[in-house]
């Protein structure tokens, strides 16, 4: 056993190597920073508002007039029309060029309320990144109170490893002495290696909670670090929380996801206004420029120059358009129809993100109530444990109680320890996503 245990301590020491030579500490605000820098998720909704952005100037720029020009050469064989409108045997060449522009002047606001749409669209993909950002915080902040759970719950095994080494040094003395069986010595000394193995076991639960991070931040190897261990706040019997129902007021309020939600319902109105809009006619105008130059090859007759050409065969004008739907299939009554159903959808969407808010805080509420009543419950059992074990340690030492009734009493209070430092923890962290919930942002 002893072997076994030393085998796998050295594997930890080995693999957990990367992180403690570093020896740099970085804070749970730092970690955070870290994460809002590199992280992929939050990369991808930087993506996601870039194009919304683009979505935006595109719909602005809808509004302003158009410009294109084109030019076209082509070559004649044998009996073709030449520059006198006349037919004749002579090869040609022709080349033609214009200039035109177009600007809508109305069509049912369409534009406009695609301008106003996509600006709704952007606000909300901003929200949806903030939504991002504020679950991974969340979960920087489990796992980095994971971590100090883990590191204090190793402390409390390393602790009682101590405990049971001294009380192996008292009770071979008084085996030698003939006061005790060698037996007592024996299961004392079995419990010893499994405390040593459970020191293990927290090891590597502090080296999950450690790779658990690492893998939130997207962290390289080289990078590693150790977690700075804050000063917790203290928990009281008469500790006050914020009710959850006044929680649920301000954050309905103030969440990302339930303004993205509101943004959406709002862009779908815009949708239906477009829709209608698409019933109106379309006014717009346009103005044009031509021009060609017509090169007769083989021809008896005198040939102008291109200067001359661009002058006499230039040709401009403008003019007003005017397009009055009649019967187009029933595509504007059909997308007026499909444009409400999303109305519909989306305060669907909306009822739903506010019902998942109200769960979650009221399950976070009822999690940190519970965890401070755990707390209070666990810190009377601790003070109660410990004085149980230093009366049967008392006894032990003098042989009143056997071993196996002194470790038993022993793991008693080990397990009311880590209970305590459990709902500790469990009380800290779910209090944090209250105050988040609030609008406070986590901080330790």
């Amino acid at each position: 056993m002893k072997k076994l245990i030393a085998f796998a301590t050295g594997i930890f020491c080995v693999f957990s190597a990367t992180v403690l030579t570093a020896q740099n500490t970085w804070s749970l605000q730092e970690c955070v920073n870290y994460a809002l820098e590199n992280n992929i998720q939050i990369k991808q909704q930087k993506l996601n508002t870039q194009y919304n952005e683009n979505q935006v100037n595109q719909a602005k720029s809808d509004r302003l007039p158009n410009l294109n020009a084109g030019a076209s050469n082509s070559y004649s064989f044998g009996r073709s029309l030449n520059n006198d409108n006349v037919y004749e045997n002579v090869n040609s060449t022709q080349l033609n060029g214009y200039v035109q522009s177009n600007l809508t002047l109305f069509n049912g606001f369409t534009l406009q309320n695609s301008v106003k749409q996509s600006e709704l669209n952007l606000q909300a993909a901003i929200q949806d990144m903030q939504k991002a950002q504020d679950d991974l915080v969340l979960n920087i902040a489990a796992s980095y109170l994971e971590i100090l759970f883990a590191e204090e719950l190793a402390l409390i095994s390393q602790s009682q490893v101590e405990v049971t080494r001294q009380q192996i040094d008292r009770t071979k003395k008084l085996v030698d002495a003939g006061s005790l069986a060698k037996g007592s010595l024996l299961e004392i000394e079995a419990q010893l290696a499994r405390e040593e193995l459970q020191i293990v076991n927290d090891q590597n639960r502090v080296q999950l909670a450690y790779l658990n991070l690492f893998q939130l931040l997207e962290l390289p190897v080289e990078k590693s670090f150790t977690v700075a261990k804050p000063i917790l706040p203290e928990i009281k019997a008469n500790v006050t929380m914020a009710n959850s129902f006044d929680v649920f007021t301000n954050a309905i309020n103030v969440r990302p996801e339930i303004k993205a939600a509101q943004l959406r319902v709002e862009s779908a109105k815009r949708q239906l206004d477009i829709a209608k809009g698409n019933s109106y006619p379309t006014l717009s105008v346009g103005a044009n420029y031509n021009n060609q130059y017509y090169n007769i090859m083989n021809s008896e007759y005198e040939q102008l120059s291109f200067s001359k050409q661009l002058r006499s065969n230039s040709r401009y004008g403008f003019g007003l358009n005017l397009n009055i739907p009649i019967f187009n299939r029933f595509q504007v009554k059909n997308g007026i129809s499909n444009a409400k159903l999303q109305i519909a959808d989306y305060e669907y969407r909306l009822q739903t993100a506010r019902n998942v808010l109200r769960k979650d805080i009221e399950q976070a509420y009822t999690n940190a109530l519970a965890a401070l009543n755990k707390y209070v419950s666990s810190e009377k059992a601790v003070k109660s444990t410990e004085e149980a074990f230093r009366y049967t340690e008392e006894k032990f030492n003098v042989g009143m109680v056997n071993s196996v009734e002194y470790n038993q009493s022993k793991n008693y209070l080990t397990t009311a320890q880590s209970e305590l430092l459990q709902a500790r923890y469990e009380y800290i962290f779910r209090a944090k996503i209250l105050d988040f919930y609030n609008g406070i942002p986590i901080d330790l």
